[in-house]
């Protein structure tokens, strides 16, 4: 496989072309750039180019010696940091005064080891909160399937990005859904890992009450379990640690899963989902069947109650008030209603207003949730729950942008349960409606069994392909 057909190599493919000559760093930098300097006027995924800064890491030969020496990746204009370029979250209070992050994150820099070149950041809502990227500071980021459609939030960027074939892996982070779903918007795969798995340090030990976790949106089941074995493990200090795996999770994939008991979840009365959304967990269903895995009907009983909405409602309002006093730490100036979008401002009133007492209260009744919720794989003995990422298909651009919150839920309440449980989740690309728009599927593992995920989406992956499936708008 040579140089030219590079939009069609998962990371771990260009590494390889790398190390054994077929191309040099450079030459794949120079291909990187070249495709995304095509493609992304169309999507509006990679809004701060970073190209100068790459071609003179890769000038520098400072590669590091890891897996993905020379492979290019995008970072998320949000979570992970890079020293001395912009950052901005997808507000406009940051990018009106150009703010510069002053070091790298421990992530940041354990991308840099495994041997990733940054090109570029992503576009992101403002501040992560919303399923869809259309944040007022950049503008809408569409999908490369259909570019009236939206890529989800919060990663829809790097998801867009990824799956256009600007690049092979980007970075991503997960509050709510962010990896997953704009994964399955896109048709390309996601992990979630298990809280405390991969580091938010230095800067942050937790985020949104311990919902928030970071890695990469890729193609390829090999390329997400390299990344995690490069990325996971302790930093000194974080306040949760995932206990280690038993071996490495690039060697679980092709292990056998064994006969595993599986439920599937599509949705209550109040979120029935969409035809589609029942046709992608149906036929999931049937192809784990077909493996020879044990799938039932049940779920946990919990899903049908509706105060999960309200709980991580709090936990973001006290959040994003928080992210706003950060920001005026960090410029020296107050952050004001016309700073951020109305949204941004709305939960940060409400999060100024949350007293301390209430909000400990709401993490003790997030507690209680998370171990109802477990039990149905601890105490019940099933190994993994079908979902679909996403209600429906992609909706078209503008539909969501201030839509109710009865609408947003409607939509995504697939996802959040776990962030909130700090279990292991993964979208996968295994279905398409007949206007060709992918609906991705979620599986979600008990705590700390990334590797079980691992194992059967490798065997999913091998059973229906989807890596050559290729939507119109790409590099």
């Amino acid at each position: 496989m040579g140089i030219d057909e590079i939009g069609n190599m998962d990371a771990t493919a260009q590494a390889a072309l790398v190390a054994t000559g077929g191309c040099s760093a450079a030459e794949l930098l120079e291909a990187t750039i070249d495709g995304i300097e095509r493609v992304n006027p169309q999507l509006n995924a990679v809004i701060i180019p970073l190209f100068d800064r790459a071609r003179e890491q890769v000038a520098r030969g400072d590669l590091g010696d890891g897996p993905f020496r020379g492979v290019p990746l995008v970072l998320k204009d949000l979570g992970a940091a890079l020293a001395n370029t912009p950052q901005y979250g997808g507000t406009k209070v940051l990018r009106d005064r150009a703010w510069v992050s002053p070091h790298d994150s421990e992530l940041t820099a354990r991308f840099g080891r495994a041997g990733f070149v940054f090109v570029g950041k992503t576009n992101t809502p403002e501040p992560g909160l919303s399923p869809t990227t259309e944040p007022d500071t950049f503008g809408p980021t569409r999908n490369p399937w259909n570019p009236d459609r939206i890529v989800g939030g919060s990663s829809g960027g790097s998801a867009s990005a990824v799956a256009a074939r600007m690049v092979a892996v980007a970075h991503a982070g997960d509050g709510g859904g962010s990896i997953r779903n704009p994964a399955g918007a896109c048709g390309v795969m996601g992990l979630k890992p298990s809280r405390g798995r991969v580091t938010l340090g230095p800067d942050t030990g937790e985020s949104w009450s311990g919902c928030v976790t970071e890695l990469v949106i890729t193609r390829s089941v090999r390329d997400t379990a390299a990344v995690l074995d490069a990325v996971a493990g302790y930093f000194t200090g974080d306040p949760v640690t995932a206990p280690p795996p038993a071996r490495s999770y690039l060697s679980e994939v092709g292990r056998d899963p064994g006969r595993l008991r599986v439920g599937m979840f599509v949705g209550n009365p109040e979120t029935p989902g969409a035809p589609e959304a029942r046709d992608a967990v149906e036929g999931c269903a049937r192809l784990l069947a077909d493996l020879g895995h044990d799938v039932h009907d049940g779920y946990p009983a919990v899903l049908d109650s509706n105060e999960l909405a309200s709980l991580l409602g709090v936990s973001v309002a006290v959040s994003v008030a928080r992210e706003l006093a950060v920001i005026e730490e960090h410029t020296g100036s107050p952050v004001g209603p016309d700073g951020v979008e109305p949204a941004t401002w709305m939960f940060a009133e409400r999060g100024r207003a949350t007293s301390a007492v209430d909000y400990v209260a709401n993490i003790d009744a997030m507690h209680h949730y998370s171990r109802t919720l477990c039990s149905w794989w601890d105490v019940e003995g099933n190994d993994l729950l079908i979902t679909p990422t996403m209600a429906e298909a992609a909706p078209p651009i503008g539909e969501l942008k201030g839509a109710s919150v009865e609408r947003i839920v409607r939509l995504v309440p697939y996802t959040s349960p776990y962030n909130v449980s700090g279990q292991p989740g993964i979208a996968l690309p295994l279905h398409w409606t007949a206007d060709d728009m992918p609906v991705g599927i979620q599986l979600i593992a008990a705590a700390g069994r990334e590797d079980l995920l691992i194992r059967v989406a490798a065997q999913l992956e091998a059973a229906q392909p989807w890596r050559d499936r290729v939507p119109p708008i790409h590099a």
